[in-house]
């Protein structure tokens, strides 16, 4: 498929000077309500995020507010119970919400990396000083994980590395969540987990972290100097995570801002590269069929209670 088609957007945007009316059944919208996952401190999602507050307002006529959330499962029940109109998720925490309710959210649409994947993957890093070269020598040490509700930082890592002969509560001495990427990052620097996991674009080059993603971000930042991590292991691909709406929304406030999503890469590429942490070639619209293997994995889970 063409960039060109997949970043097709209507022409039709306009800024309403009032809120949009609604649709026979859904109730006009007073304000628009963007979750933002927990995993980076909350000023640096305030700021990444800003540029949407005022394209937002002027294309829909009314304030948007940002809601950062301390973790993931904030985002998600903040969907789930209607508090929220639209937000970012991961694909594990996009099955979270369809597993409790399917018509909660609408997934619109998912990134597309440089290299035309519309995937990403979970990595496991230590420090390069620690004498942990491989993932055999992470045997009995401590693996740290981001986020109990992150696909990358839990659900794949918890699947895919059994079905590697790495069980995770034989082969690790500890296990242990850090609540967020960054974070789990920097426990890594810091010491306090042997090895940790992350996401990331696993596109261009290990210096830069990647394309894209928390290693990205976080060498954008200052934070993190690449040449201090070693890689130990990098998961089967991932699909990348949807941007979804509050599925009852006024379907004249969901065709704006389809449209507007879809269009930010060629119009906004600053305010997109900023919200989406790092360099990507597009969006393509996508539905829950796309996000099919990570609810099945995700169900497992919870059925086997581990």
């Amino acid at each position: 498929m063409k960039l060109t088609t997949i970043l097709a957007a209507s022409t039709a945007l306009f800024a309403a000077a009032t809120p949009l009316l609604a649709g026979s059944h859904s109730a006009p919208i007073t304000e628009f309500r963007i979750g933002l996952l927990g995993g980076e401190n909350e000023s640096d999602r305030l700021a990444n995020n800003e540029c949407l507050i005022q394209r937002y307002e002027d294309l829909l006529g009314v304030p948007v507010k940002l809601f950062p959330a301390a973790d993931y499962a904030g985002v998600i029940e903040g969907l789930l119970g209607g508090t929220l109109d639209y937000a970012e998720l991961g694909s594990s925490g996009y099955a979270a919400v369809y597993l409790e309710d399917p018509d909660a959210v609408e997934p619109i649409a998912t990134t597309i990396q440089t290299d035309g994947a519309t995937g990403y993957h979970s990595v496991m890093v230590s420090r390069v000083d620690s004498g942990i070269e491989t993932l055999d020598d992470m045997a009995g040490k401590h693996l740290g994980f981001a986020d109990p509700n992150s696909t990358s930082g839990y659900l794949i890592p918890s699947v895919a590395l059994p079905a590697e002969g790495y069980v995770i509560q034989d082969f690790f001495g500890e296990t242990s969540f850090s609540g967020g990427h960054e974070q789990n990052v920097l426990a890594v620097m810091n010491g306090d987990v042997d090895a940790g996991v992350t996401w990331t674009s696993g596109v261009g080059e290990w210096e830069d972290g990647y394309t894209s993603g928390n290693l990205r971000k976080m060498v954008d930042k200052g934070l993190l100097d690449m040449n201090d991590l070693q890689l130990l292991w990098t998961s089967p691909i991932i699909p990348n995570g949807p941007l979804v709406l509050r599925s009852t929304l006024p379907q004249e406030t969901k065709d704006l801002l389809i449209a507007s999503m879809m269009s930010m890469p060629e119009d906004d590429p600053e305010c997109f590269y900023n919200a989406q942490g790092g360099e990507y070639a597009g969006l393509v619209r996508v539905d829950e069929a796309f996000y099919a293997t990570i609810i099945a994995a995700r169900k497992a889970k919870i059925e086997n209670n581990n």
